[in-house]
C-alpha cells in the first residue's frame, strides 16, 4: 500500500521500490480492494524481497515492525513506521491502515521537498 500511496502522491518526482523480510506470495486482496477505493490499482504488484543494494541506494529507508529482521545499512535514513500488518484483517480495519500509511507518505514526501 506504501508504494501505491508514494507513486500516486509522489507522481514521477521520486521513485519508490517495496521489499520485505518475509515477503507473502501475493498481494492481500483486502488491501487490493482498499487501495482501488481510493483509485490506486496495487493487484499487478508482486511481493519482493529487499536488497542489500537497493537499500544503500536508497535516500530513506521505510521499515513497518520488521524488528530483528529489520535491515541496516550504516548511514542511511531510516524510518519505522508502527502499523497493524493487515493480513487476515477485514476491509473496515485495512482501510484504516491505508489511511494511516497514506498520512505518512505525505509528512515523507513533504519532508523530502516533494508536493503531493
Amino acid at each position: 500500500m506504501a508504494l501505491g500511496w508514494f507513486r500516486a502522491l509522489a507522481q514521477g518526482a521520486a521513485t519508490a521500490f517495496s521489499g520485505g523480510s518475509e515477503p507473502a506470495q501475493e498481494i492481500n486482496p483486502v488491501a487490493v480492494e482498499a487501495m482501488a477505493e481510493v483509485g490506486i490499482e496495487i493487484g499487478a504488484e508482486r511481493p519482493k524481497s529487499w536488497t542489500e543494494s537497493g537499500l544503500a541506494r536508497a535516500d530513506v529507508v521505510v521499515t513497518m515492525g520488521c524488528g530483528d529482521a529489520c535491515p541496516y545499512i550504516p548511514g542511511q535514513r531510516y524510518e519505522d513506521w508502527e502499523l497493524d500488518d493487515p493480513a487476515g484483517l477485514g476491509i473496515d480495519e485495512v482501510r484504516a491502515i491505508r489511511d494511516s500509511i497514506g498520512d505518512r507518505v505525505r509528512v515523507l514526501l513533504a519532508g523530502l521537498g516533494i508536493a503531493s
